[in-house]
């Protein structure tokens, strides 16, 4: 351990697996005290595992915000890092094209991966200024960047994502609270996400998973294989740290060069 976030207080969101649970792992590891939340309970072991607390948390609703810092500042009394990465891609094996995604998979999408990032800022915004300043990190995606007929909900929601952080970090600027707000767009990363996302896509054209996923990294990702979740952990642990203390409403890509080509 280095402490490069040694003294702060983060919470992570959607931290129960994949992206959220790397993330936290890390900022544990460089010193963080870390508050991971899901509506999965199984976050409780995980957190368990690595000396973080757990809260059940609905990112979608408005009370489970107010609710949960009124815990952060009670158990910690501040709060320096806030990690919004809670997010959905969709039903498996409901439409996803533009022409048939339903109302309600929109709405479903949207209030998970916008609104509860809107949420998270508004309510906890306050408590981080009140601590001192810190680091807002928004999970997004490449989906944000390119294209993604096949993904449209996700896609435009994780838009709406990176360009509500640059909203965000110029208005924490212009109000001197020292807070900076980035956003981090992943490519393929190993994620249970993204396998089932893959699963998905492979029995709808008849082939085997693991061919599609080869087939796609070898012609759309140039650094040649997969992320691991740690890629993206450590991202966010650069941002969350005050060694990027003068970055600010960035959308940064890591993708292995996937929108060098997509």
């Amino acid at each position: 351990m280095t402490g490069r976030v040694k003294g702060k207080v983060a919470l992570v969101t959607g931290a129960a697996k994949g992206l959220g649970l790397a993330i936290a792992a890390r900022l544990r590891e460089e010193g963080a005290r870390v508050v991971m939340t899901d509506v999965d309970p199984a976050g409780q072991v995980e957190a368990d595992a690595i000396g973080a607390t757990f809260a059940i948390q609905d990112v979608s609703s408005e009370t489970g915000w107010t609710d949960l810092k009124a815990h952060v500042e009670k158990t910690f009394g501040s709060l320096h890092i806030l990690v919004n990465n809670a997010g959905i891609d969709g039903r498996r094996g409901a439409p996803r094209d533009p022409e048939h995604t339903s109302l309600a998979d929109w709405n479903a999408i949207f209030a998970i991966n916008t609104a509860g990032t809107f949420l998270g800022c508004k309510h906890l915004v306050p408590l981080i200024a009140a601590s001192g300043g810190g680091s807002i990190v928004n999970l997004s995606s490449v989906a944000a960047l390119v294209p993604t007929p096949f993904l449209t909900a996700y896609g435009a929601s994780k838009a709406a994502v990176s360009q509500f952080t640059t909203s965000v970090a110029l208005h924490c600027a212009r109000r001197g609270t020292r807070i900076r707000c980035n956003s981090v767009h992943p490519g393929q990363v190993r994620t249970p996400m993204l396998a089932a996302l893959f699963g998905t896509m492979a029995a709808e054209q008849g082939v085997p998973a693991e061919q599609l996923t080869d087939d796609f990294v070898a012609a759309n990702v140039p650094l040649g294989s997969l992320q691991e979740p740690v890629d993206i952990a450590n991202l966010a642990l650069f941002l969350a740290s005050d060694e990027s203390r003068y970055v600010t409403g960035q959308a940064i890509a890591c993708d292995g060069g996937y929108t060098l080509v997509a």
